[in-house]
């Protein structure tokens, strides 16, 4: 397969849906898991994780990839980008799935997050 042809087809896989849902976009994969989304409440208090709009309309919370350090600390892809994720914000729950799940606003401010199993 020439080069030029290799990339086209890479960057079309990329920017996919199911793609950007992985890499932990704002609002994919969030209509999946709404049902359960909106049971989360953030660590320590009785606030709801999902804070996204409302009739189907983007969701805060959505499926990533993350994987856990030596040292506890967990990163998270949040919209295409790695992040740490405040201790704060995780959750000692598994998510129905397995995977890693991530509820933050679109400035980035991350409300909940929820590690894999046992890394995603």
């Amino acid at each position: 397969m020439p080069r030029a042809l290799l990339v086209v087809a890479l960057a079309v896989v990329l920017a996919s849906p199911s793609a950007m849902a992985q890499d932990g976009h704002h609002g994919h994969g969030h209509a999946e898991n709404h049902d359960w989304y909106e049971k989360l409440k953030r660590p320590g208090s009785n606030a709801s994780c999902c804070t996204g709009t409302i009739n189907g309309v983007e969701g805060d919370c959505r499926p990533t990839r993350a994987y856990q350090k030596d040292d506890g600390t967990w990163y998270a892809l949040l919209d295409g980008r790695w992040v740490a994720v405040p201790p704060k914000t995780v959750l000692n729950e598994l998510a129905p799935d397995g995977r890693s799940h991530i509820c933050a606003n679109k400035t980035g401010t991350i409300f909940c997050f929820l590690g894999g199993s046992p890394k995603s």
